[in-house]
């Protein structure tokens, strides 16, 4: 399947009986593989309307708004993010966005 057929398959599927945080987030990282950072943001900040406690997706959205040149919306994506991970105990993706959130902060864009 292309990248446009599962882009529209996905979007097909948006406001269904199977819409929820998974489906956006594949919707979203699919949208930010087709370098469309910005769709991406709004798929993804969907997805954590769906389920705050979703780590892969504030991981995710922070990547997304970086792509976009929105580093100050990365920063606290991966912020928000890590607060999650704790929480939840996800200690990988912790650390991940741990040290995307220490470059931006490094390279002064927040």
């Amino acid at each position: 399947m292309s990248r446009d057929a599962l882009i529209a398959s996905l979007r097909g599927q948006c406001g269904g009986p199977r819409d929820g945080a998974l489906l956006r987030y594949a919707l979203g990282n699919a949208l930010l593989e087709a370098d469309d950072a910005a769709a991406a943001i709004e798929e993804l900040r969907h997805a954590l309307n769906f389920d705050t406690r979703y780590s892969a997706a504030w991981k995710l959205l922070g990547k997304a708004c970086l792509a976009a040149g929105d580093h100050a919306g990365a920063a606290e994506a991966w912020r928000q993010g890590i607060a999650v991970a704790r929480e939840r105990g996800d200690k990988q993706a912790e650390k991940e966005m741990a040290v995307f959130l220490r470059r931006v902060e490094r390279n002064g864009s927040t």
